[in-house]
């Protein structure tokens, strides 16, 4: 791997993938927090108990956009070097940046859909 543009499409592809990670991660994490938040509610739990994971449970929503947005910045940075280094797309590391720009999209927000906060 000799040609530098190889070595930042495979860093910049790194970033993307993590980042679509952790978006999933924060998801799920919110969605299971919201339900320990119900539960308590409905085994009627000490107060304090409930504020207490409603906090955590909004600390959790407040990394999901915040994790969309630079997810949405490396995704464009990547799809951009792509569009530029198109001599590059028999390479392995090309081919791989563009599975994984395939799979971020899913995590991207619609056309038109605004970046939640919470």
């Amino acid at each position: 791997m000799a040609d530098p543009r190889l070595k930042t499409i495979k860093i910049k592809t790194g970033v993307v993938k993590r980042l679509t990670k952790e978006k999933v991660v924060y998801e799920k994490e919110a969605e299971n927090q919201q339900q320990r938040v119900e539960k308590y509610k409905k085994e009627g739990k000490d107060e304090y108990e409930i504020r207490k994971q409603e906090e955590v449970l909004q600390e959790s929503l407040m990394m999901v956009p915040d994790c969309q947005r630079r997810l949405l910045k490396a995704y464009d940075e990547l799809h951009q070097i792509l569009a530029t280094e198109l001599d590059l797309q028999d390479k392995e590391e090309f081919k791989t940046a563009q599975t994984i720009l395939e799979e971020a999209a899913l995590q991207l927000p619609k056309p038109g859909e605004v970046l939640h906060m919470c």
